[in-house]
């Protein structure tokens, strides 16, 4: 009886375990579909759009096949030109065209007026399908002359393939060429290099200057009582509540020739004239310590809340002056909340775009906006999702790099 009233427990607490367990599943599966969809759906698209190059190949495939053996350094076979009087003959809309003229065109200067052209030439006029190889090559050349040229041949040849690694290369000043082989852009063609250096740059300064002010602000907060500190975090939180927008507008009419600022160091006697302020990246960094300052602000003090006042008045009374206690017994145990801060503003500044787009001159803008440039006005998705990629490496690697740091200060604490 006994025993079976105790299996008969056993069995009843493995099921209300069981049953916990499934709730607990089912309440955390919206969050799940939510981060799926919104999250890990768009960031494997932006992955594979980085590699993804369907322009030639849906535009042009049996040009592809026909090129598919090609060495690309002696002439192109007679075939290839069938082949593209045949693609280039059944694309039924425009604007399929102007894709892939935009896309040789990247490649080869002047690929889109030999695409634009030979497509209207083509659909201005009936072509006999049962046209020879030979045939199809003279009416080319008699539509345009440059298809006699190598280059535009070995763009299209490179770019049959519906995946390469092409974006990618180029976002870190690297290219295929036409056999293949990946080099280094010549230097007075590379860019994305010195643009991600510049964007690491100046997310580290402004990850400094966030940390130099918010470490004595969150250690004053931490001092004060909690009806106190609560009140003053309010006003900590109050950019929140304002558009980046207003904030950076705020920023222009105060850091501009007849700003606020100018006007008061000249009234100090600091200067004679305006120190300019506006357009270059020192209003830039300005505006972003702005901005970012409550993302270092809240885990430094966390962090300092948590740790006991008692420690540093323990370490006064044994004899250490009040600063080497503080940098000895204080300083050591609020790492946490600067790594964490400052790990928070610096990859929250990489991805910036408003300010320095706003804020800063030619010579003051970040990758971010490569990314939307290429998004809004070159309307090349590969390179503006390879440069996003970029971003999103960069983001993981210091994540990792931040990880195995704070291990390594756990394992020795």
């Amino acid at each position: 009886m006994m025993a079976g009233g105790t299996l008969d427990l056993a069995t009843q607490l493995r099921r209300a375990e069981r049953r916990r367990k499934q709730r607990a599943v089912a309440l955390t599966l919206p969050l799940l579909a939510f981060l799926v969809v919104f999250f890990l759906v768009p960031l494997a698209s932006l992955l594979v759009r980085a590699v993804e190059n369907p322009e030639v190949a849906d535009v042009l495939p049996q040009t592809g096949q026909a090129l598919a053996g090609w060495d690309r350094n002696s002439p192109p076979p007679t075939a290839a030109y069938a082949a593209v009087m045949s693609d280039l003959s059944g694309i039924k809309e425009t604007a399929q065209a102007g894709v892939l003229a935009r896309r040789l065109n990247s490649e080869v200067p002047g690929g889109r007026s030999l695409i634009m052209g030979t497509y209207r030439a083509l659909q201005s006029e009936e072509i006999s399908k049962d046209l020879t190889s030979e045939q199809a090559r003279t009416k080319l050349l008699e539509t345009d002359a440059r298809w006699e040229e190598l280059p535009y041949w070995q763009a299209i040849a490179k770019n049959s393939s519906r995946w390469t690694p092409d974006y990618l290369l180029a976002a870190v000043d690297l290219k295929r060429t036409p056999q293949g082989e990946i080099i280094k852009v010549p230097a007075d063609e590379a860019a994305f290099s010195d643009i991600l250096g510049r964007t690491f740059q100046m997310s580290a300064v402004v990850t400094f200057f966030c940390l130099l002010l918010a470490y004595p602000l969150a250690y004053w907060l931490s001092t004060l009582s909690e009806r106190k500190a609560n009140m003053l975090l309010i006003l900590v939180l109050l950019p929140f509540w304002t558009s980046v927008l207003v904030r950076i507008a705020a920023w222009i009419v105060l850091l501009q020739n007849n700003g606020l600022i100018n006007r008061f160091f000249i009234w100090l006697g600091i200067t004679d004239t305006p120190i300019p302020l506006l357009f270059n990246r020192v209003g830039v960094i300005i505006a972003m310590v702005h901005i970012l300052l409550p993302f270092a602000i809240l885990p430094l003090y966390s962090v300092m809340k948590s740790v006991p006042p008692n420690y540093l008045r323990a370490a006064i009374s044994l004899g250490s002056a009040p600063f080497a206690a503080f940098v000895r017994v204080y300083l050591p145990q609020t790492y946490p909340g600067v790594a964490a801060g400052g790990l928070l503003v610096f990859i929250t500044s990489i991805g910036y775009y408003v300010t320095p787009a706003l804020l800063g001159g030619a010579g003051d803008q970040m990758l971010s906006y490569y990314v939307a440039q290429y998004t809004n006005v070159e309307v090349n998705w590969g390179m503006a999702c390879a440069l996003g990629g970029v971003l999103l490496t960069a983001t993981l690697v210091l994540y990792a790099i931040y990880r195995k740091v704070s291990k390594a200060e756990l394992s020795l604490g």
